[in-house]
């Protein structure tokens, strides 16, 4: 399945003037990273992915249309899957990509 190149379109707009991020195809899908670390993801299965801190990811896990992110049978500790509809609001989509910028930024540059 292709990502939703809308929802990328989307990403790039709120990035657009941000001199650190880069895009990758991986995971299916096109990453926008931050000092070589994913910030967000556009999944190909739909969505968004998103770094999370473990201490925030339970709350993140409690609203609408958050899920944990699967891969390969595994829920990979660090990060949440976020349905198209939690997304489909220009706001709620801000909210999202800025918190995974924010966590990418805090990390060491790779």
């Amino acid at each position: 399945m292709a990502y939703d190149a809308q929802l990328a379109d989307r990403i790039r707009e709120l990035l657009l003037f941000d001199p650190d991020v880069a895009e990758k195809r991986m995971f299916g899908g096109l990453s926008f990273l931050i000092n070589g670390h994913i910030a967000v993801a556009v999944s190909g299965r739909g969505g968004l992915l998103m770094r999370a801190e473990r201490e925030q990811r339970e709350q993140l896990l409690a609203m609408p249309y958050v899920e944990p992110w699967m891969m390969r049978g595994r829920e990979l500790e660090d990060w949440v899957r976020v349905g198209e509809e939690a997304v489909a609001e220009d706001a709620d989509l801000r909210w999202w990509v800025g918190a995974g910028v924010g966590l990418a930024r805090a990390l060491p540059p790779k």
